[in-house]
């Protein structure tokens, strides 16, 4: 349905304004069921289902009862990340008093995380042997769904704009194009442009998150980096026009251009993969970019997918070089300015350096290393450490598999960006792009001439064989009796194709050859790296493997929900793999937060022999109400500290050791422990799956004892600060866990 607006009859911006809006809203939103359908099915980026969310809850009339009831059917069917899920949660629960323009995609501010705390499930469980019901607390703690965070707005925190709202009376906000970290951008009508019959009155605006608010000299700041941002005029760069600001909100001015974000590409379900030739214009593209703002002092310092923008002219735009950090290079005076955008910590891991997740100065080969993992997922539909941060996959040993086809100076040079260590990462993109483009062009007819030649030279080679070990030839002479020979591969003459009968010797080496052609042609057997990478990507689940030739052995949690059948799928698609076991247990989706949270530190566990267990003393798993909970353990080989937690259904934590009953938890190296045997714990409603969880740590994990019970969400959010400070200080490889999983039900009469 088209529009139109007589001009002559508007009189000043606040009745274009009014008409504008009583025109718009033909536009159907899309339910907030279908846009977490769509995330979950892999059809939606994390932008793109933020931004589509966020357009669902400004302009849907659904309740925010009902949003939630959507959302919990969903989550439970198949379960959200734990961080989408509580953004999602506290959107909602904030729709009643704002517009909500919360950024969440790819890029993340570097704050403490966030977990849902799940849905409470019957009444509260003692933590002692009572058997009392205790009271969960009823304050909201700061990073709980549904409570403020200091790293998103709340509507005490000044007006937040979203779809349909104006910004300075001059720009409309009409669609939302994506949110990140940093902001949320969208596409608006310039009134002034509209006013004055411009042919292209549109704009996009990003409205930068809440972080900016806090700084009374922002504006000022961001204007000088708007200045630096415009030396930036290039053709594969999107323009920056103006910072400015309305209010407490304050939003940076970009050319519009119709197109859709390379992430859209890439995170759609069925690619996988692009071929050289085809990828090659766009590798360009971002490259020419980088290049050009490396020469102009400029680190990108968040290069991904997200930031990548292709026309529908099939021109390649980077953009958010607006908020980029400035490099010092030897040859200038230091220009630094009252306001750092670095300071906000904004990246994304899955394309961040380890130096830039390492807190260093921002460097060209940051954005070498980003552009390095665009590129690999553009020649294989996936990210060469399958998405993992760079120091995890730098921890866990991980090495990029070479794309299928290609050249070796390119993959030469690719490998070279995705270097986890500047010293020895490809130097400058001009470098990188130069090695990359490097693959010869092979076209079908050689391949043809190629392929014939050599199978042609096996085939005189096994004839030849043939004929030496012709009976009656042991000296290599040829024989004066009829030798009847066949070609072990294809040949270029009638004759050698013709059939004849075949004496046995001759007929078991042509079947050697024949089964030599085939070896070659199979594929590798699988690696541990590339078995790895595949498992870290799956959602809900803890997972370890071993690979013996082309055999994978895989031990772990899985969700409960299509689960196991999606790991089967999965490993079968790997190459190489032709034998599979799969030992794992199905998890709630109730469970996802707590097995996310120690799937790094089980799987570390596992990789190393399982050296720290844990076992429940109850055949089965299987437990009656009034049972004593007892469990056994065994420690490392170094000395550690050992920390007991039994995750409930009611959503709370119990700690049994340390706690009051067990307050000591300092174990020698190879240590052996039972605990819970005087009944210390005994078993009381809600009954269902629950879990126990051991994690052994270098040190104390807080200085004090924590409540004996407390908060799933709390306990998960404070292991999460802490444990990062333990494995800054001693390192991650001694913090190892150890889950099991009961089953409680009520005692028979």
């Amino acid at each position: 349905m088209r529009t139109s607006i007589d001009r002559e009859h508007v009189t000043s911006y606040d009745r274009l304004i009014t008409v504008y809006r009583e025109l718009r809203g033909f536009k159907k939103m899309a339910n907030l069921a279908h846009a977490i359908s769509e995330f979950q099915n892999g059809e939606l980026s994390q932008d793109d289902f933020i931004a589509q969310l966020d357009s669902t809850l400004t302009k849907d009339s659904v309740g925010s009862a009902r949003l939630l009831e959507i959302l919990g059917e969903a989550h439970t069917h198949m379960p959200l990340p734990p961080a989408v899920y509580a953004e999602v949660q506290r959107r909602i629960e904030r729709l009643s008093g704002t517009n909500l323009t919360l950024g969440g995609g790819e890029t993340r501010v570097q704050t403490t995380p966030r977990y849902p705390a799940s849905p409470a499930s019957g009444q509260t469980r003692s933590a002692g042997s009572t058997g009392q019901a205790g009271q969960p607390s009823q304050s909201a703690q700061p990073g709980q769904a549904g409570a403020p965070s200091d790293a998103q707005p709340t509507t005490g925190s000044g007006p937040v704009k979203g779809v349909g709202d104006t910004l300075n009376n001059r720009f409309v906000l009409e669609e939302c194009l994506g949110v990140g970290g940093m902001g949320t951008v969208y596409k608006a009508l310039d009134l002034r442009k509209l006013e004055a019959s411009d042919r292209k009155p549109y704009v996009a605006i990003k409205v930068l998150n809440v972080q900016f608010r806090g700084n009374p000299q922002s504006l000022i700041a961001l204007q000088r980096e708007a200045k630096k941002a415009q030396v930036l005029a290039h053709r594969n760069i999107v323009t920056v026009y103006d910072f400015d600001r309305d209010g407490a909100v304050v939003y940076l001015t970009m050319e519009y251009l119709s197109g859709k974000p390379l992430s859209r590409l890439l995170r759609n379900k069925n690619f996988k993969g692009m071929p050289y030739d085809a990828a090659l214009p766009i590798v360009k593209g971002m490259a020419s970019a980088l290049a050009y703002a490396h020469e102009h002092g400029f680190v990108h310092c968040d290069f991904k997918p997200g930031n990548v923008l292709l026309t529908d002219k099939s021109d390649v735009k980077v953009i958010d070089f607006g908020i980029a950090r400035a490099f010092q290079r030897p040859d200038e005076e230091s220009d630094a300015t009252v306001f750092d955008p670095g300071t906000l910590g904004a990246l994304t891991p899955a394309y961040a350096s380890p130096e830039m997740l390492e807190h260093l100065e921002p460097d060209p080969r940051d954005d070498v290393y980003a552009l390095g993992c665009i590129v690999y997922e553009l020649l294989t539909g996936h990210h060469p450490f399958g998405r993992l941060a760079a120091t995890q996959a730098r921890n866990a040993d991980l090495k990029p598999q070479r794309p299928e086809g290609l050249g070796t100076r390119p993959w030469r040079a690719l490998r070279g960006a995705l270097s986890f260590d500047r010293r020895t990462r490809m130097p400058t993109v001009n470098r990188f792009v130069s090695e990359f483009s490097a693959q010869p062009r092979i076209t079908k007819q050689r391949m043809l001439i190629a392929g014939g030649a050599a199978l042609a030279g096996l085939g005189v080679a096994a004839l030849g064989l043939l004929w030496y070990r012709t009976p009656g030839n042991s000296n290599g002479a040829p024989s004066t009796a009829s030798a009847p020979l066949i070609a072990a591969a294809p040949a270029t003459s009638k004759a050698a194709t013709d059939r004849v009968h075949t004496p046995a010797p001759q007929a078991a080496l042509a079947s050697g050859v024949a089964s030599s052609l085939a070896a070659v042609s199979a594929p590798l057997p699988p690696t541990l790296a590339s078995v790895a990478t595949l498992l870290a990507h799956m959602p809900c689940s803890a997972l370890a493997a071993s690979v013996q030739g082309h055999a994978v052995k895989v031990h772990g949690f899985v969700p409960q929900a299509n689960g196991i059948a999606t790991l089967k799928d999965r490993l079968s698609a790997l190459p190489g793999v032709s034998t599979l076991n799969v030992d794992v247990t199905p998890v709630a989706a109730d469970k996802c937060d707590v097995i996310q949270f120690v799937a790094p530190y089980w799987t570390r566990n596992w990789q190393a022999g399982h050296p720290a267990a844990l076992q429940v003393k109850a055949t089965g798993g299987q437990l009656a109400e009034g049972d004593p909970l007892v469990v056994s353990l065994t420690t490392p080989d170094y000395e550690s500290y050992v920390n007991i937690d039994y995750y409930q259904l009611d959503g709370s934590v119990v700690h049994m050791v340390p706690g009051p009953r067990a307050p000591d938890n300092q174990a020698p190296a190879n240590y052996a422990a039972t605990v819970g045997g005087a009944g210390d714990w005994m078993i009381a409603k809600p009954f269902g799956t629950e879990l126990v969880v051991l994690l052994v740590t270098p040190a104390p994990l807080f200085n004090a004892l924590r409540p004996e019970s407390e908060a799933r969400a709390d306990y998960l959010r404070a292991l999460d600060t802490r444990l990062a400070q333990i494995a800054g200080k001693y390192g991650p490889d001694h913090i190892v866990a150890d889950v099991t999983q009961i089953n409680t039900q009520p005692r028979k009469q």
